[in-house]
Formats: structure tokens, sequence, C-alpha cells
């Protein structure tokens, strides 16, 4: 499905359903969209929100796509989620490996799972981590920056975070410097419910990622009216929407 997330260009659900697990899921988009699909009738959503559903018949959607585009893996979901079965990620990593036209961005709040399978499963399936998959975890704030330290175990050539919904000052230099990180994301949350994003926490990440030399894009500030999106998404003056390489 065409996405309106600026820095994707494709939504690839195979699974459907997640439950929270830090302060950045309060009030995550996939349970206030879940109930609208539900109404609608549209198939993957018959359950609620909080069951996991897995969706074989999704798997082979990324091979029908020509055109080469940016996907991102799972938006009303986590590939990593506790209840999907190794098994299935690997049926997934297959389907993306062979798509290799297509860039897929896979984000998950569980990167141990991630780093699992690949050390159980994945290395020995695939021998290589595909240089088309792009993996990153989501840190709202310093308390959860220990997730990044988990994605470093993870041979893919682009790791990033993303910094949305920012909650807290957030400190990256530790893994900008290591080589964990090749992309930075952040942007605030918004909806009825968001939680404000203090300029200087989004500026401090643009100048400690911008010092190291690593792809920076800033999504949007957020708020109850206005997420101030897309061209509007100004931050020191100018957009900054950088990719970790050519696409």
């Amino acid at each position: 499905m065409a996405s309106t997330i600026e820095w994707t260009d494709e939504t690839w659900n195979p699974v459907t359903g997640c439950s929270r697990v830090s302060p950045g899921c309060d009030n995550c988009y996939m349970f206030a969209l879940y109930p609208r699909l539900h109404a609608m009738g549209v198939p993957g959503y018959e359950k609620s929100p909080d069951t996991v559903t897995l969706l074989p018949e999704r798997l082979n959607a990324p091979l029908t796509w020509k055109a080469p585009r940016r996907v991102f893996v799972n938006s009303m979901s986590d590939l990593f989620h506790p209840k999907v079965p190794f098994e299935f990620i690997s049926q997934v990593f297959d389907v993306m490996r062979q798509a290799d036209q297509h860039i897929f961005q896979v984000l998950t709040k569980r990167p141990g799972k991630a780093a699992g399978w690949w050390e159980k499963c994945g290395k020995h399936e695939f021998s290589e981590w595909p240089s088309n998959v792009w993996i990153g975890t989501s840190v709202e704030n310093d308390k959860y920056a220990p997730r990044l330290t988990v994605l470093g175990r993870i041979p893919a050539e682009v790791r990033f975070v993303s910094a949305e919904p920012l909650l807290g000052p957030l400190d990256l230099t530790p893994w900008l410097y290591d080589g964990t990180l090749q992309w930075v994301i952040v942007g605030g949350e918004s909806g009825p419910r968001a939680r404000p994003m203090e300029e200087e926490w989004a500026d401090s990440l643009k100048e400690q990622t911008t010092h190291a030399k690593v792809s920076f894009f800033f999504k949007q500030w957020g708020g109850r009216k206005g997420k101030r999106s897309g061209d509007k998404a100004l931050l020191d003056g100018r957009l900054w929407q950088e990719m970790p390489v050519a696409v």
C-alpha cells in the first residue's frame, strides 16, 4: 500500500496486530487505525489490534512490484514480536532477499529477538544479511537507548534509529561513532493525546548526527493539530530529509 510516511514509499504488512512495550507505544497510530480498517472490512484486521495475526497470503506481494521502492515492513505490527515464529520471519526475509529491486525498512522495538533470530536461524539460512534490508529500532528517550547496543549485533549494511515520538533528551553519540547507526529519524508525536517534543531535543540530535556524518531525517514536529510534516518540517530553517544510500 502506498504510504504517506515521508521516509518510505510503500507499506507491506504480512503481520498485523501488536502490543505495547514502552512509553513510545502509548499513543501508537496502529491502535487508532486498526479499528477503522476492521470496520471497513479490510482483510487482516478481523481480530483485535492486540492480537498478532500472520498473513502468509501477503508474503509474495513485493515480488509483483516491478518499480523499485522503499518498503516499510509491518507498519501495523512488529516483525519481531514474541508471537511471530522464527519460521515466519525467515519466510519474510526470503521474500525480501528475492525482491532485491526494493529496499526494505524493518523497524522493531524488539532488537533482541531480531539478533536472536539471526544467530539461531538467519545466518544459517541466508549466510549473509540481505544488503537491501535495513533494520532499525525505536528509541524515545535515553532510558531506551540501550536497544541500540543490541541493534549493533545485527550485521545489516544499514542500521537506523527512529526517535519518534521523541519524548525526552537522547544522546546517540556512542552508537553514532562506533558504526552502529547509518541513519537517524526524528519526529514529534501527533494526535489528540500528543506529548510535546522540545525543540532543543530535536536540535541536539541534528547536531550529534551531522557532526558524526550520519544521515539525518527530521520527519515532523507533531502536536495535537497539524503535524508540520513534509515541507513544513523545518528545523533550523531548513528541511532535513537525508537517506543513508541513494535509492
